[in-house]
């Protein structure tokens, strides 16, 4: 079997496609949250919500650790920087896009008005 490995971007994207992990991330932007308060802040299982952070942390958007029993949950330090990059990247290539359509749009109403009616 053939592995890839997955570049930072597919691992934040990857990341960022869950609504849950995404709360994760607007939480712990509020202040570090434990695993438990986390848990119980999404209604889920402790299983269940350390498997999202997980997700997070492999995608070195959060960072946990553990002191005693409870295991802390805090935004990693590399932030959202290289994703809001390739995000602007390609609105701006959109966006030109669109502009372009607009021109031949307004060329073809100008162009059309023009004639004469038969």
């Amino acid at each position: 079997m053939v592995q890839c490995l997955a570049s930072p971007l597919d691992l934040s994207f990857a990341a960022l496609s869950d609504a849950t992990r995404r709360g994760i991330i607007d939480q712990l932007g509020r202040g570090d949250a434990s695993i438990t308060s986390l848990a119980e802040k999404f209604q889920m299982t402790l299983t269940g919500i350390k498997k999202h952070v997980q997700v997070l942390e492999r995608a070195g958007l959060v960072v946990t650790r553990k002191v005693g029993r409870v295991r802390s949950c805090t935004l990693g330090e590399r932030g959202l920087n290289a994703e809001a990059e390739w995000i602007e990247a390609h609105r701006q290539l959109f966006e030109a896009r669109f502009n372009a359509l607009d021109d031949i749009i307004n060329e073809l109403k100008q162009g059309g008005s023009d004639e004469q009616p038969r």
